[in-house]
């Protein structure tokens, strides 16, 4: 194929209108999609929509079709995604394809081979289009292809369908013979681009320009085949005329607004719950908050009992007084309106009636019972089947609360914890556990106190589950503490021990946020305990039952439980504190496994945190690095330096700066104070900047090599003395 000559355009100075000189604005239009559904569980309904949103974000993206914003709505029936600002037209592209290079696609004559006829047939184009290219690799052919923009509408039409196929589900059901897998039945689609209807298909459903309103309330105004919609805004404001609020901030403020406003009409305030008011706000369509109450007397039940049967098996509101003490009163947020809320309220107040005697009659038959005499019973239940039983799982607790409980209290106090530990997990034989496992551990301390227990013993119990997510609130006890910390490492070790160990995503047991806890008690109570032999304890407790060891696969050997926790800590230091990855490695790496205080290597990481944004200290590692690497290729052991054998003043001074540097670390160090003991590093800089730019350290006499190796050793030894300073990143490098 002859090679052309590229084509050279020559620029014509054109005086344009002025009008033709200013910038267009690119034609814009809007998307409006609304899956109407059966209705959704509401835990289902805010992550549909964030995934609605990100597939969206991205589909625009690879169609390159531009935006302005791209937004969600939803409801129980409904989710929705709103596109503003949308181009009219998708933006053309050119790609480009290298093939072969010019030797092998022409033959002698010129005439293309089967290599070029093949690669022009792949990419769609006539052979005689390739183009010829030079390259640092010599002469290639190349296939040039622009992609004129298609109008939006038509794009939309092929794609939307896609997006609607990768929506997924905690749960997911097939309800028609497409196999078409959602939450729960699709019953109407709207689909709108500028007004116009897309012609799409999902699961049967054609799309069209017909909503639906609410339920019941929406009949009022509704045809049986829905309302049309015109538009996004027109949209907003018709569903709000049916009855629906599609907004679900709106709704959130809406919810808030009637909750407070009931709230001070009852003297009260609302109890603040997040994931109560969360369910509210996706359970209803057209939110209407009522004021109900229920009998006093029922107060002299624990207010977590009332207020988690209110929750759990109503989605009720509890009030509370200026003083935090429970009101005889709840809210309920409805998806009602009737003329008559009298007859909502009272319907209310029976069904919550009925719970409420529920609980009291647990509570009154738990009491019968001490939890002591609860223990033996754990016999009979199962924690795990690798694990063995409940009272198995105690017993190991207990071994390790005293462990303990001995580094960071004396006798009484590990008395306490043991006691404590003994009754840990008596509640969950109860009746109000068995019908709110969230009380566990609550219940678990006021039945504790019930029985005459200690206040330490009562509060450990309380507090043990705490924290009960992954910012919750700590324990404040320090029995609390010592006991959480016990239950949560048996756990880790056990599992790990008998190979069910967290993979990928995949973390049945929880076994990363507790040890997320442990990291977080240890850090912030600035509990002073080896974490190393805790760990060996839990595991020698284990064997001490004769768990039996899950068999080692590969070459990784067994499960390091210390590696998993310092993950962890890696994890903490960055989402809290901000701390670089790279001081974190460094500090890590340098600890001694059989002895690791995480709070004194937490206060290491932010002191090496704090310096690194000195100016002198990126300077400063590179030397280290260089002085690093000389001593690491050589294997070099460490040698006593003879200042005999220096040759340069700058050997001398360095070795003297070592020297004087040695006192005045290891106080620093001996006290704690490592932002001090850094600073006696930071000031070695000079030292050895002057050395490597005045001497070679290869020297030809073996004797002078070594000894200058040797002092590269000790400034090596005392570096790594504080962290492993290889880790360190040097910033712009």
């Amino acid at each position: 194929m002859p090679t052309k000559k590229p084509k050279t355009k020559t620029a014509s100075r054109v005086k344009k209108p002025a009008s033709a000189s200013r910038a267009k604005t690119p034609a814009t239009t809007e998307l409006l999609l609304e899956i109407g559904t059966e209705e959704l569980p509401y835990q289902f309904v805010a992550p549909a929509l964030r995934a609605l949103q990100q597939g969206a974000e991205t589909l625009l993206k690879d169609l390159r079709l531009t935006h302005d914003s791209v937004r969600t709505m939803g409801t129980p029936r409904r989710l929705v995604l709103l596109v503003e600002g949308l181009a009219k037209q998708q933006a053309s592209a050119v790609t480009e394809a290298m093939g072969p290079s010019k030797a092998v696609a022409f033959d002698q004559s010129g005439q293309p081979t089967r290599a070029a006829i093949g690669f022009a047939a792949g990419q769609g184009i006539p052979v005689e289009a390739l183009e010829i290219r030079q390259t640092p690799k010599g002469e290639y052919l190349f296939a040039v292809k622009q992609e004129k923009g298609q109008p939006v509408a038509s794009v939309l039409t092929q794609a939307l369908p896609q997006l609607l196929a990768k929506l997924s589900f905690p749960k997911a059901m097939q309800w028609n013979q497409t196999g078409v897998r959602f939450a729960r039945p699709v019953r109407w689609l709207v689909a709108l681009c500028g007004g116009k209807v897309l012609p799409i298909h999902f699961a049967t459903i054609k799309a069209g320009n017909l909503s639906q309103g609410h339920r019941v309330l929406g009949v009022k105004v509704s045809s049986p085949k829905g309302f049309p919609v015109k538009s996004i805004a027109h949209y907003v404001k018709e569903t709000e005329r049916h009855s629906v609020i599609v907004d679900q901030d709106r709704r959130r403020a809406m919810i808030v607004d009637q909750l407070a406003s009931l709230a001070k009409s009852a003297r009260g305030h609302v109890h603040q719950d997040d994931e109560l008011l969360e369910q509210a706000v996706y359970m209803v369509e057209c939110p209407l908050t009522i004021l109900g109450s229920f009998k006093p007397h029922y107060l002299s039940l624990p207010k977590e009992i009332l207020m988690t049967s209110m929750k759990e098996h109503q989605g009720y509101f509890s009030l509370v007084d200026s003083k935090g003490a429970l009101l005889p009163n709840f809210l309920a947020v409805t998806n009602m309106k009737l003329s008559n809320m009298q007859l909502i309220r009272e319907g209310n107040e029976r069904v919550l009636a009925a719970r409420l005697a529920d609980a009291k009659f647990f509570f009154d038959e738990d009491r019968k019972t001490s939890l002591a005499d609860r223990v033996a019973k754990q016999l009979a239940v199962t924690f795990h089947q690798k694990l063995g039983s409940l009272h198995q799982k105690t017993q190991r607790v207990v071994a390790m609360a005293e462990f303990l409980a001995a580094q960071v209290g004396d006798e009484q106090f590990r008395q306490a914890c043991r006691r404590a530990a003994e009754l840990s997990k008596a509640d969950l034989l109860t009746g109000i556990v068995g019908e709110f496992p969230t009380l566990q551990g609550i219940m678990g301390g006021e039945y504790a106190a019930h029985d005459g227990e200690s206040p330490v013993v009562s509060a450990a119990i309380r507090e043990q589950y705490m924290p009960r997510a992954m910012e919750g609130e700590l324990p404040e006890s320090l029995a609390g503490k010592v006991l959480s910390l016990a239950d949560r490492l048996d756990s880790i070790a056990g599992f790990f021990l008998v190979g069910l160990i967290p993979s990928g995503s995949e973390d049945p047991f929880a076994l990363r946020r507790h040890a997320t806890a442990i990291v977080r008690i240890v850090i912030e109570s600035g509990l002073r305990v080896n974490l190393a032999q805790v760990v060996q304890t839990a595991q020698e407790v284990l064997a001490g039952q004769n768990v039996t060891a899950a068999p080692q696969t590969g070459k990784g050997g067994a499960p390091d439980v210390i590696s998993f926790l310092f993950e962890r800590v890696r994890f903490y230091g960055k989402s809290t504190h901000q701390l670089r990855d790279d001081v974190m490695e460094a500090v890590l790496k340098s600890v001694d496994r059989g002895s690791i205080d995480i709070v004194d290597l937490f206060d290491k990481m932010k002191a090496l945190q704090q310096i690194t944004v000195r100016a002198e200290f990126d300077p400063l590692i590179v030397g280290f690095k260089r002085a690093h690497r000389l001593t690491e290729k050589e294997q070099w052991d460490r040698k006593p330096v003879d200042s005999g054998l220096f040759r340069e003043p700058a050997e001398t001074a360095l070795h003297h700066t070592v020297q004087n540097s040695h006192e005045d670390y290891r106080a620093a160090m001996g006290h704690g104070q490592y932002g001090q003991a850094l600073d006696v590093l930071v000031r070695m800089k000079g030292s050895i900047d002057d050395f490597f730019n005045a001497v070679m350290v290869n020297s030809e006499d073996p004797a002078i090599r070594g000894n200058r190796l040797s002092l590269l050793k000790e400034v090596d030894d005392l570096f790594m003395s504080f962290a492993d300073f290889s880790q360190i990143v040097v910033q712009g490098t």
